[in-house]
């Protein structure tokens, strides 16, 4: 089972940080991400996910491939391959892996404007390791599914981060 931690900061970019701190810490196999967004809300009020996977280039990437192979097979492989383009773009688009879009931007309207949300999807970690390498970032800890004492632990030390 995974855990959902949302932490707010002041910055798109400072949320980036983080996220690719996570990366890395992924790399050293300290921390297991099923999914990491960071969500931004501009002064109009509108909501921004910025994905970690754009499924659409994914999908048309794929369905390319399998619509040249097909397209092969029926003496057409252009018009294979844009068919198959099409359709996995399409079936892209539609696909909505990790943490659901909508609760994403329902979550971050309750944001201020110009600050952003990292929404981090864990199925697993190394929690003081994990911690130790991203407190000096800081943070607002918006939601998360930890037991009250994880959630806590994970609000103290993002408290303690100096200011920058």
């Amino acid at each position: 089972m995974s855990d959902l931690i949302v932490i707010v900061y002041p910055s798109e970019e400072k949320a980036e940080e983080v996220r690719n701190r996570l990366l890395q810490l992924q790399k050293e196999y300290l921390i297991q991400i099923n999914d990491a967004v960071i969500a931004t809300r501009n002064e109009a009020g509108r909501v921004k996910l910025n994905q970690i996977v754009n499924t659409t280039a994914a999908g048309a990437v794929s369905g390319s491939f399998w619509g040249l192979l097909i397209g092969v097979l029926f003496l057409n492989p252009l018009v294979g391959a844009a068919a198959g383009a099409a359709a996995g773009a399409l079936g892209g688009a539609l696909t909505d892996v990790g943490i659901e879009d909508k609760f994403m931007k329902s979550l971050t309207e309750s944001i201020q404007p110009g600050n952003a949300a990292l929404f981090v999807l864990v199925r697993q970690m190394t929690a003081d390791k994990v911690l130790a390498s991203i407190k000096e970032f800081g943070g607002v800890v918006l939601k998360t599914s930890l037991d009250e004492t994880k959630e806590q632990v994970l609000r103290d030390a993002l408290a303690g981060a100096k200011p920058a």
